[in-house]
């Protein structure tokens, strides 16, 4: 236990008297995350604004009596050109292909006529927007046409058809919207940062465990302070384990930086993209969440650590390690990004218990609070027991000689 003890002391104190692995781990990253959600806040913000500032350039088409009427009333701001009936438009369909005009509405031949005598000749006139929907400008413009000016339009041909449309109402249906939602918003905010949350913290973790395993572990054998190590009285198991709880150390104050960093990042960033939609959530844990989330990221790590530690001990130098890593650092990205798409529905207790995928689905259980003791229970024993066998080939390895000396 003392040469366990002296391993873990002597690898914090490596990293923590070195400044730049302390800024390389804990305070770059930061930096850069915290970096990238208030960039990806502002374009958005920016862009949302650049939309609503612009003045569409709109072009209709064989309007009909009175719609510029309309227009006034809706006070619709654009840039709009009318066309004559016989006006070639390909020009300005191609303009719209290529981002110059943002809009052609095209009315139907002889528009009111048919709408003032639809009962006889059965017809129902149409109104053709054409628009680039890969373009921002030309479907907002659409979007704005639609609501602001042939909504509008649309509604007086129907009051001129039937006189009074609340004749036409039967019932309304959700007058005040907001009254008849029934949600809880825990398990709400729950569900949102459970489609980011779990894979994120996932290869979080494992993107500490491998920046420090392979330096811990193949850089000493390369410097050759390894063999220095294996020469002196400490048992091997020893120093595999003191390796390992020290990564597992510092891969966890790594990833909980991250991680607490994320969680008060990140609504800042949603709120940027979807304005007041996130008014009235509330993300909070109980004790036991907690607990469970702690033992959740602690085993999850220490099983990333011995992965990275095994193919570290494999290799001869940290050019063929992290050859080995850069493998299992897409299935980790894989297997985590599976949850962003499968929500937070019911699953099999089996699938709690398959490593990484299981830590992930777990978080997402804990964060709408549907968590049980056997999926906890499933989880935990699934990844301590992959990480036992792993403990276990990473001891036999440091006990052969041909692997440890690179012979």
């Amino acid at each position: 236990m003392n040469g366990m003890k002296y391993i873990i002391k002597k690898e914090l104190t490596r990293v923590f008297s070195d400044k730049k692995l302390i800024v390389s781990l804990f305070i770059l990253p930061v930096v850069l995350m915290v970096g990238m959600y208030y960039f990806i806040g502002q374009m958005q913000s920016s862009m949302m604004n650049d939309i609503e500032k612009h003045i569409s350039t709109v072009y209709i088409q064989n309007d009909p009596e009175g719609f510029n009427g309309i227009i006034s009333l809706a006070n619709y701001q654009a840039n709009i050109q009318y066309l004559k009936q016989d006006a070639d438009v390909s020009a300005i369909k191609t303009d719209i292909l290529n981002g110059k005009t943002d809009l052609l509405v095209v009315f139907e031949d002889d528009f009111l006529n048919k709408v003032e005598n639809y009962e006889t000749n059965g017809v129902i006139p149409e109104v053709k927007t054409f628009y680039n929907n890969s373009e921002e400008y030309s479907s907002a413009a659409r979007n704005n046409f639609l609501t602001q000016v042939l909504a509008v339009y649309q509604q007086q041909l129907l009051s001129d058809r039937f006189g009074d449309l609340g004749q036409l109402t039967v019932f309304n249906i959700d007058v005040n919207p907001e009254s008849s939602i029934i949600v809880d918003n825990e398990k709400a905010t729950g569900k949102l940062f459970g489609t980011l949350l779990p894979y994120l913290i996932t290869f979080m973790l494992f993107i500490g465990a491998m920046s420090l395993g392979v330096d811990a572990i193949t850089g000493e054998k390369e410097r050759g302070t390894m063999a220095s190590m294996l020469l002196t009285p400490l048992k091997r198991k020893e120093i595999v384990l003191g390796k390992l709880i020290s990564l597992s150390i510092l891969s966890c104050l790594s990833a909980a930086i991250y991680a607490g960093v994320m969680i008060g990042a990140m609504p800042i960033m949603l709120k940027s993209l979807s304005g007041d939609a996130l008014d009235g959530l509330s993300l909070t844990f109980t004790a036991a969440q907690v607990v469970e989330l702690l033992v959740i990221m602690l085993t999850l790590v220490y099983l990333y650590v011995a992965i990275v530690s095994l193919a570290a001990v494999l290799a001869k130098t940290a050019k063929e390690a992290n050859s080995y890593v850069s493998p299992i650092y897409i299935v980790v990205l894989a297997t985590g990004m599976i949850t962003m798409f499968t929500g937070s529905g019911e699953k099999a207790l089996f699938m709690y218990a398959i490593p990484v995928y299981g830590s992930a689905i777990s978080i997402q259980s804990i964060l709408v609070g549907e968590l049980t003791i056997a999926k906890f229970g499933a989880t935990v024993g699934g990844t301590v027991a992959l990480a036992f066998i792993i403990t276990v080939l990473i001891t036999k390895a440091f006990n052969s000689e041909k692997i440890m000396f690179n012979a």
